[in-house]
C-alpha cells in the first residue's frame, strides 16, 4: 500500500481518526471482508503514525467485531462487518449528520432535484 499524505484534523485522537480511515476504507472496498489488512507496521508506515497509534486503531476495531485475528498470519476484515458498518454509518448520519445538512439546504433553497441534477 503506498504511503497516503493524510492532514490529521487538530481535533479529536489520531489513533481514533485512524480508526475512521480503516472503517472508509472497509465501507469503501479498500479492505475487502475476508482480505488480509496491512501489518501494523505497514499501516503505520501508509499513514505516517507511530505503531503504537496503528496497534491501538486495530484493537479498537477488534474490540468492536470488525476484525478478526489469524494466528500467525494477521488481521482480516470479519465476515458481515461491511453490512454493520453500513447500519451503523447510516445511522450516526441520520441522526447527527443530517439535521444540520437538511437545514442548510432549506436555508440555501436546494431541493432533491437540484442536488441530483447538479445545478448551482
Amino acid at each position: 500500500m503506498k504511503k497516503r499524505t493524510h492532514k490529521w484534523k487538530s481535533e479529536g485522537s489520531i489513533y481514533r481518526q485512524l480508526v475512521e480511515e480503516i472503517i472508509a476504507g472497509i465501507l469503501d472496498h479498500t479492505y475487502r471482508e475476508g482480505e488480509m489488512l496491512p501489518s501494523v507496521r505497514g499501516l503505520a508506515e501508509t499513514y505516517d503514525v507511530n505503531p503504537l497509534t496503528a496497534a491501538k486503531a486495530y484493537r479498537e476495531l477488534s474490540r468492536e467485531g470488525l476484525l478478526e485475528t489469524l494466528r500467525g498470519e494477521g488481521l482480516i476484515v470479519k465476515s458481515g462487518a461491511r453490512a454493520t458498518l453500513l447500519k451503523r454509518e447510516r445511522a450516526r448520519f441520520i441522526k447527527e449528520e443530517w439535521p444540520a445538512l437538511r437545514a442548510r439546504l432549506a436555508r440555501l433553497e436546494v431541493d432533491l432535484k437540484m442536488l441530483l441534477a447538479g445545478a448551482d
